[in-house]
């Protein structure tokens, strides 16, 4: 049980898997106005950064569920620096299906909601380990302006244009299930940046570290052509955000 080599390697020094910053995450956790002893779930929680931080900085406790072997101990890792490893635990597990067996002040998936076949699915199972009147954390891409071919939609890492909504059409989506959309924040080009160009020197230490390796190739294509699909598609086409719900 794994993800595949190319993020673990891409991504091996990202402490955050996503387009948002430690700064972002600052934001996020003060407009939740988290409380001491809050307890938060996290689903898909990669290298722990926003449960660890939390846990520092307003002394939540968290549980977090990663598939990826080197990101779970990445995140225990990152625990330990930040002193916090009494207070957050971090469990390497398919977080697909996965339902606490204590309910939790916030549920969050944040970036991986094929866990529960797209994101009202991931609403749907966070919701089974969350508290009445708790808050529910999603984070979910959207188009900052619609790609006109398929093309384009692909080098965004859309299947095609009709995978993602535009912001206004998943503002408006969460009403119909009964949610109440309560708070958001939103990732920036220079967070896009952090994200994707980071993985560019990483990718090249590997390369020269590991010349030899049967996957030394598919590295390469990657590397050949991330700047450019980045610069030219991800982050003119592709916003992210992180937006809290409460059922109504």
């Amino acid at each position: 049980m794994d993800i595949p080599r190319i993020f673990t390697i891409s991504e091996s020094a990202h402490r955050i898997h996503n387009p948002f910053t430690p700064e972002k995450y600052a934001t996020l956790g003060q407009a939740l106005r988290l409380k001491p002893g809050d307890k938060v779930l996290d689903l898909g929680s990669g290298s722990g950064e926003m449960l660890c931080t939390w846990a520092r900085d307003h002394a939540i406790t968290g549980l977090g569920v990663d598939m990826s072997q080197l990101f779970s101990q990445q995140a225990s890792q990152r625990a330990e620096a930040l002193g916090v490893s009494h207070a957050v635990q971090f469990i390497h597990n398919d977080a697909s299906g996965f339902v606490a067996s204590e309910p939790f002040d916030v549920a969050a998936c944040i970036g991986a909601t094929w866990i529960g076949g797209g994101i009202f699915g991931t609403l749907a199972l966070l919701e089974k380990s969350l508290k009445p009147g708790g808050l529910l954390l999603v984070g979910e891409p959207y188009w900052r302006q619609l790609p006109p071919t398929e093309t384009i939609a692909r080098a965004c890492g859309a299947t095609a244009p009709g995978d993602f909504l535009t912001l206004p059409e998943l503002v408006a989506s969460f009403r119909s299930p009964g949610y109440d959309l309560v708070e958001m924040v939103l990732a920036d080009q220079d967070g896009w940046d952090r994200y994707e160009a980071a993985k560019w020197l990483t990718m090249r230490r590997w390369l020269d570290e590991n010349p030899g390796d049967d996957f030394a190739a598919e590295v390469r294509a990657e590397l050949n052509d991330a700047p450019l699909r980045h610069v030219a598609y991800t982050r003119e086409y592709l916003g992210w955000g992180v937006f809290a719900l409460q059922a109504r």
